[in-house]
């Protein structure tokens, strides 16, 4: 199986091989006393295809997941490998979409950091994991209010550009535009895009979340204008191929992203056909709304 960018045969691997890598390098690793520089890169394989340098997804996600809790699931609490297994075990299960597991996971993870004293900011990355987790469950109210919690702590502890934040902003604009928030999400991702953009680069995920979920608010807003629906076509048109390149197409990414692009340019073919006199005409009225 694959499941990650590669394309080909590249990257074509027994999911078994792949755990059996993973806990060879770790254990090298470990027996040689590296440093987080050295060490960290050996700990990804577990989670992340060493070819192509994305996350495995779907099914094999979630196999690794269990391969690397079963691992590490023998050692103390306290130590360090368990309590990363305990993440990527939830990571894999909700790449795999059981999201019940993984919610059951990932409360038992943050449970233990509180326990042993885990620092804000990682106590805040599995709450965001929580927050994502029950968007899928349908608890929408929790998914909004923690989401919002978890992008004010970030902002405060380690300032509005640092990636964490940004990944946070984009994961609470993301929530509010699913529930039709658009007025409380179009300002805060006009404000996070350019500093997404220019920190994380234009080929980060993030980044590309952030456009395209931007776009979706434009099109999908039943008061949006002839301008933000070229504007939602335009940002569709040029973020599909780099999410394509990067993230390979295979990707659950993909297939939603052209959705989105059909989508907005059906819209924006229905609004083109209007009369001038319809209401959304107006759109030089809402020119200084647009990124």
């Amino acid at each position: 199986m694959r499941m990650c960018a590669c394309r080909g045969t590249a990257g074509v691997a027994h999911v078994s091989c792949l755990a059996e890598q993973a806990k060879i390098l770790v254990a090298e690793a470990e027996e040689n006393n590296f440093d987080d520089v050295r060490f960290m890169p050996r700990w990804n394989r577990w989670h992340t295809c060493s070819l192509c340098g994305q996350h495995h997804h779907g099914v094999v996600g979630g196999a690794l997941g269990w391969a690397c809790w079963k691992t590490y699931v023998g050692r103390p609490e306290t130590d360090w490998a368990r309590q990363l297994a305990m993440s990527v075990l939830g990571n894999g299960l909700y790449g795999a979409q059981q999201y019940e597991d993984a919610l059951s996971v990932q409360e038992a993870r943050l449970s233990a950091m509180t326990r042993l004293g885990a620092s804000l900011e990682n106590r805040l990355k599995v709450q965001s994991n929580i927050a994502n987790t029950y968007k899928h469950l349908g608890r929408i109210d929790e998914t909004i209010g923690l989401l919002r919690d978890v992008y004010s702590g970030y902002s405060r502890h380690l300032g509005e550009e640092n990636g964490h934040a940004l990944m946070a902003a984009t994961n609470y604009a993301i929530a509010l535009v699913e529930i039709q928030r658009f007025k409380e999400a179009k300002p805060l991702m006009r404000k996070t895009i350019p500093v997404v953009r220019r920190v994380l680069g234009e080929n980060n995920e993030v980044t590309l979340r952030m456009r395209w979920t931007y776009a979706k608010a434009l099109y999908k807003d039943t008061g949006a204008t002839l301008n933000d629906l070229r504007e939602a076509v335009e940002t569709l048109v040029d973020v599909e191929p780099i999410v394509r390149r990067v993230l390979g197409g295979a990707h659950p990414h993909v297939s939603i992203l052209e959705r989105h692009l059909q989508d907005a340019r059906a819209a924006l073919r229905a609004c083109e056909t209007q009369p001038s006199s319809d209401s959304r005409d107006g759109e030089l009225d809402e020119v200084e709304d647009v990124v």
